[in-house]
């Protein structure tokens, strides 16, 4: 009898075309043009074609510090900062009137870079010019030292070397982040359609009585429709997973360099369709729970919007912290657990005591949401309008 439920439920959620839409291609949707923004955002804009304003008397030999960058094309204009504002060029370089003549002297010289730092073009070009000028600057310096007879080490006693504690592109950080985002918001909005139906669906369209009526256990009724919301679920997940990585392994650069699982790569795949089916379950608990709550469609999709939500704040808590700061309550916490547990397989790290962790904590709170939800879905006041 559960399976003839959960089948005809999962029947009728595939057959109409509102939740197929919501279900599967909204978050297909969505996810791409995540995908696409986050290629966009890490991109290093070496590709990218650049205009600096600068003033009319630039002096040749000032030129040539930009010789080297083919992507830049200098635009000579008498104000170089109105010529920004009007949005024709992305940034503007200000010399001062004597510059060449006061670096040949030995006095001190101005150059004032103008740019949007919350634009990525202009950010970029203001960072290329400032690297620009500071090379620039090194051999000048260099110069000066050598015609006095002064060795360099003089000015430069050491050198400052960075480097980071793990051999991963720095953009596999931003990827960790992505792909837990974007799998929680798939799950969750290919779920909560279904899961409004099922319940304040049934209720809303008095059809909830007709099945209470049935030789059916409400326990079974309850667990076929859960079942059938977890799969969804499951379903979107997995969907979102598959077209998420054909996408940066067929259409993106920076992102695809990032992704570096080695001779793991089919363990961490298997892991990862394993977390999403989890968190699939789990949000389903969580939606049955509004659904059962609320006396219609719209009453139920507004107590689920919270929950959906929650899957912004584990974003904010783990962009700050380390691959190697991870503890057990980034893991024992659900939903943060998700992205906790993600960032270390997009790290290539499989850690089974964390993955334990995570699986127990989201089947101890499944059970327990369960457990309220079958104790509203007994009574008559939860289930009948």
């Amino acid at each position: 009898m559960l399976l003839k439920i959960y089948l005809k439920e999962i029947k009728d959620c595939f057959r109409d075309r509102r939740t197929l839409l919501l279900t599967v291609l909204l978050p297909v949707i969505m996810m791409t043009g995540l995908t696409f923004f986050y290629e966009k955002l890490v991109s290093d804009g070496e590709e990218e074609s650049y205009k600096l304003a600068v003033n009319e008397e630039f002096d040749r030999e000032v030129e040539d510090i930009f010789s080297g960058f083919k992507n830049i094309e200098l635009v000579k204009t008498a104000n170089p900062e109105e010529t920004l504002q009007e949005g024709k060029v992305q940034a503007a370089l200000i010399l001062g009137p004597n510059f060449t003549s006061d670096i040949e002297n030995g006095e001190k010289a101005t150059a004032t870079i103008i740019g949007d730092s919350f634009g990525q073009k202009s950010s970029n070009l203001k960072n290329i010019v400032q690297n620009a000028l500071g090379v620039y600057e090194k051999s000048i310096i260099s110069e000066r030292l050598e015609a006095k007879g002064t060795n360099r080490n003089l000015v430069e006693p050491f050198t400052i070397e960075q480097k980071e504690i793990s051999d991963q592109n720095p953009n596999a950080n931003l990827l960790a982040m992505l792909i837990p985002l974007i799998l929680a918001i798939a799950i969750g909005v290919g779920s909560s359609p279904a899961a409004s139906d099922l319940f304040a669906g049934e209720k809303e369209k008095k059809t909830m009585e007709a099945l209470l009526i049935t030789p059916v256990k409400r326990s079974t009724l309850l667990f076929s429709k859960w079942l059938t919301i977890a799969t969804i679920g499951s379903v979107t997940g997995m969907i979102t997973l598959l077209v998420v990585a054909l996408e940066i392994n067929l259409l993106t650069e920076n992102l695809k360099k990032a992704v570096s699982f080695g001779d793991n790569a089919i363990v961490i795949v298997v892991l990862s369709v394993l977390v999403s089916i989890i968190y699939a379950m789990f949000t389903a608990s969580l939606l049955m729970l509004t659904s059962i709550i609320g006396k219609t469609v719209k009453e139920s999709q507004s107590y689920s919007t919270p929950v959906m939500m929650l899957a912004m704040f584990p974003t904010m808590i783990l962009s700050s912290i380390g691959i190697n700061e991870l503890s057990f309550q980034h893991f024992a916490v659900p939903i943060l657990n998700l992205f906790s547990l993600l960032k270390e397989l997009v790290f290539g790290i499989i850690d089974y005591e964390h993955i334990l962790i995570t699986i127990a904590s989201n089947l101890i709170s499944m059970i327990i949401l369960f457990i309220i939800g079958r104790i509203l879905f007994l009574k008559d006041k939860w289930v009948m309008n």
